[in-house]
């Protein structure tokens, strides 16, 4: 009966979801829609009305907070449902002009829900008995509440769909894609918004009994108590101890430098303000000390981190990923320091910064990629410039420049293309592919140092290009590997005849190396080839760079006798092991 109760619970949430967040359901279930139309149409791509449909349900939630807090008009519920409609059309009018494909729409997409989903949070708190803390925490639990559930729902029916699979009939593996969308796109959000009470407004505002109802909503569950003060805290003491003394041994040296570190420090500030926030409905010593600790070691932490990450900008130049770094360190310092004179209250004062923070950094001109594009372009040029390889609006190639130039011009360039701004740039060839066109635009292979290459190699023969075997007797196909390696012995590979002769085409085994030999009827060496040549050319390729022309994978020796040339096919280098492979052709001239 407990379990009828409750499904019936859920279900009477979830229909009043519904009707409290009409247009939310509307676009959510557009966008269920228009995904599983996708998936059935492989071929077809509708990622622009996708995105439209999933910012204006984020947009219609905050816009019914809004109005739950601070109207009771239907006519301003009204206007602000056809704001919210007119704010997505343009959305998706803006995405529809960028660059297919393009990462900036992505991560300025990701960036404005994530400030829609906070305002969603904040804004029931705004001048209200409810704190932002209880805010917080109700939307932190009816998030993973909902993320359970949904994953629950998910294996079970994946279970059902593959029963039938097997045992009955064959079902469509897109099936399972259509119900992780209906689940996860429509049925997830809407769980989630059913586990959001309804907040005290403009007319309940001193409404006890409504009052206790988000109380009990935002109680810290047990565990979470248990796993935030006694786990959680004492973890970040002990991180926060080591992070302090690397800080103090390496202050004058390593720690401006170490772009690893970067990140680490970007997680810890996200950690210590997520976890404060959350400690913030728990009373006991733990989650009091580190209220009242932790925000002040916070600030001088990453005050440090925003000026290497400064300072770092002299090498690498502005990237949007870089303009976030330094952007969350500003944010993280401001919060540490309003954090540490703050009651705990007023811990919205947070999230209001936190959104404009947001906004600013996906609205242009100061936004991270309009600036990181400029930026990235201006150094590009003065790099080319510096080195005359800029005239007449072209690239003129120039094998010649200084590592560090070509670091840079690579850095650049492969940045450029992933952000799809090569368009953009004039002097660049037409339908320029940085993996492709790299060194015939610039004069020499993509550069990087020794820590930035893979361990592994793979290059490629590009199978299009034709390979010139005028002049040669014969060619034969063989292969070498680490394996083989057996000093001191030859293997042979093929036997050629020429004019009644005999000659071997040998694998001679040698200390580390495998060389190709050439020997005459009284098994005299004609021709060597060390193969150990190949691995040398190739060590440095970056793995990116799979495809090799022909003029890149031939090797020649000759002398009076013989001419030997090697065309690789497939070359494989594993740094880490010391295993390497290659298939290649060997073409003979007996002179």
């Amino acid at each position: 009966m407990r379990v009828v109760n409750w499904l019936n619970k859920r279900l009477r949430g979830l229909i009043d979801a519904v009707a409290r967040f009409p247009l939310t359901t509307a676009f959510l279930l557009a966008a269920a829609i228009i995904n599983a139309y996708d998936i059935n149409l492989t071929e077809r791509h509708f990622m622009n009305y996708l995105l439209a449909f999933v910012v204006g349900a984020f947009l219609s939630a905050v816009a019914e907070s809004a109005y739950e807090r601070f109207f009771t008009k239907g006519l301003v519920r009204f206007t602000l449902m056809g704001i919210v409609v007119l704010l997505t059309a343009g959305y998706y009018f803006i995405i529809k002009s960028a660059p297919e494909y393009s990462m900036s729409v992505n991560i300025r997409t990701g960036v404005v829900l994530f400030a829609l989903l906070i305002a969603f949070i904040w804004i029931p708190a705004i001048k209200s008995k409810v704190s932002f803390n209880k805010s917080f925490m109700i939307s932190f639990k009816a998030f993973f509440i909902a993320v359970f559930f949904s994953g629950v729902i998910f294996g079970g029916v994946s279970l059902i769909i593959s029963a039938t699979d097997t045992l009955i009939f064959p079902i469509d593996y897109k099936v399972f894609s259509h119900a992780a969308n209906l689940i996860f796109l429509l049925f997830g959000p809407l769980y989630f918004l059913s586990l959001i009470p309804v907040y005290l407004g403009k007319e309940n505002k001193d409404n006890d009994e409504q009052l206790k109802n988000i109380r009990r909503a935002a109680n810290c569950p047990k565990f979470l108590e248990i796993l935030i003060s006694y786990i959680i805290v004492p973890l970040i003491a002990v991180f926060t101890l080591i992070l302090v003394i690397y800080i103090v041994q390496n202050i004058g040296g390593d720690f401006w430098s170490d772009n690893l570190l970067e990140p680490m420090l970007v997680s810890y500030a996200i950690t210590v303000i997520l976890v404060y926030i959350l400690a913030s409905e728990i009373e006991n010593k733990f989650a009091a000390f580190f209220r009242k600790v932790f925000p002040k070691v916070l600030v001088p932490i990453v005050v440090f981190q925003i000026i290497s990450s400064i300072l770092s900008l002299e090498d690498t130049g502005i990237t949007h990923t870089r303009y976030y770094v330094i952007l969350f360190g500003i944010f993280a310092a401001i919060a540490g320091v309003l954090l540490s004179f703050l009651p705990v209250r007023k811990n919205g004062i947070i999230a209001a910064i936190l959104i404009v923070f947001a906004m600013i950094s996906v609205v242009p001109p100061v936004d991270a990629f309009t600036i990181s594009k400029h930026n990235q372009i201006n150094i590009l040029e003065e790099v080319l410039a510096k080195n005359e390889m800029l005239g007449n609006g072209k690239i003129i190639p120039n094998g010649s420049i200084s590592d560090a130039d070509k670091q840079k011009i690579t850095n650049i360039v492969y940045y450029l293309q992933m952000m799809g701004y090569m368009e953009r740039t004039e002097y660049f060839p037409k339908d320029f592919d940085a993996y492709r066109d790299f060194y015939e635009t610039f004069g020499f292979k993509e550069y990087y140092e020794q820590t930035d290459r893979n361990q592994s190699v793979y290059v490629h023969l590009e199978p299009s290009y034709p390979i010139n075997i005028a002049g040669y007797d014969t060619f034969i196909q063989t292969d070498i590997y680490s394996q083989m390696q057996n000093e001191g012995q030859n293997e042979k590979i093929a036997v050629i005849e020429k004019a009644g002769n005999k000659y071997s085409l040998l694998r001679d085994f040698r200390k580390d190396e495998i060389d190709i030999v050439l020997g005459g009827e009284n098994k005299e060496e004609l021709i060597r080839f060390k193969t150990k040549d190949i691995y040398d050319k190739f060590e440095n390729y970056h793995s990116i760079k799979e495809m090799i022309t022909p003029e890149e994978a031939t090797f020649t020796v000759e002398n009076e006798k013989v001419k030997m040339t090697i065309v690789t096919q497939d070359v494989s280098i594993d740094k880490q092991n010391g295993y390497n492979n290659a298939l290649f052709y060997v073409f003979v001239q007996i002179k």
